[in-house]
């Protein structure tokens, strides 16, 4: 049997993400910086240069497979009708792909069941799904969803309220931007003593940073490796608006991306006290892999 190759490119509000597989291995995958929210806000349309941006992505995938589904997450929801067939219009006579728009339920959908599908646990877990534009909460006890939240911010909305956060040294507090989101996630009755942080490389965060890992001790997952105790997430997300963000910069592939990295560690703090984890999961699962698995065998 001839082996299947096939690319998912998510897009977000801020970053797009790139894996393709052949079977159900992943042979290459890519996360690029494109600030489709930010300049969206400012031009009150899809920016040109970002349209561009990901034509290079798609060029890129078209060099492994001519199979390839593209997923529209936050912004492209907002969008209207109108431009995304503009857009999809241009996709397919360039490429032969559209974008398909995922709803905000879709997206934590297959991104929490990429986390908790294939783990063994006895109590509440947390997935957080976090990024430019929206926020996530899916709560779950041996294997199923008991909870669902979502929120319809995100780290681009945070830091452009909070300019400084890119800076070297930002001039807002941790308390600050804390009481702030506080604010817009409201009360969170229940609890779980773990929070999986997925929806973005979050590894890239800790990595680039230089913060030590744990070894995840609480179960076997290939993808949920290491955990960090809330002891270290508080040292960790509070040294993170003090320290130099042009040093970690330096430590990356991909300084743009620690735009709104600031914005997510405190976003992930909050959350983590609200709901009395006691260890938070960093890991770099998104919507393409809960979606994999259901494409490969929706093809076979």
């Amino acid at each position: 049997m001839d082996k299947q190759i096939f690319a998912i490119i998510e897009i977000g509000s801020n970053n797009t993400k790139t894996h393709i597989y052949e079977d159900e291995k992943v042979i290459y995958e890519n996360n690029t910086t494109i600030e489709f929210k930010k300049n969206y806000q400012i031009e009150n349309k899809i920016n040109e240069n970002d349209l561009n941006k990901l034509f290079i992505i798609i060029k890129k995938a078209l060099e492994y497979t001519s199979d390839i589904h593209i997923y529209g997450c936050s912004i492209f929801r907002n969008i209207k009708i109108e431009e995304l067939n503009d857009i999809n219009s241009k996709l397919k006579s360039q490429f032969n792909v559209e974008i398909e728009v995922v709803s905000q339920e879709n997206e934590a959908h297959y991104t929490a069941l990429g986390c908790y599908g294939n783990i063994d646990y006895d109590g509440n877990i947390c997935v957080f799904i976090g990024g430019g534009g929206s926020i996530e909460l899916i709560f779950v006890n041996n294997g199923k969803v008991i909870e669902k939240k979502y929120y319809n911010f995100g780290v681009v909305d945070v830091t452009k309220k909070f300019d400084s956060l890119k800076n070297d040294i930002p001039t807002c507090t941790f308390d600050e931007i804390y009481n702030h989101i506080n604010e817009l996630i409201g009360n969170l009755d229940i609890k779980a003593d773990i929070l999986i942080l997925a929806g973005g490389d979050h590894l890239y965060w800790y990595n680039s940073a230089g913060y030590e890992l744990a070894e995840n001790t609480l179960y076997n997952c290939e993808n949920q490796k290491y955990m960090i105790t809330k002891e270290m997430s508080d040292k960790y997300d509070k040294d993170a608006l003090v320290t130099s963000l042009d040093r970690i910069r330096q430590n990356s592939d991909n300084p743009l991306w620690f735009d709104g990295s600031r914005a997510m560690k405190v976003i992930t703090n909050l959350i983590s006290h609200k709901i009395d984890a006691k260890y938070i999961i960093p890991t770099k699962i998104n919507m393409e892999d809960g979606l994999k698995d259901t494409i490969f065998k929706s093809q076979n």
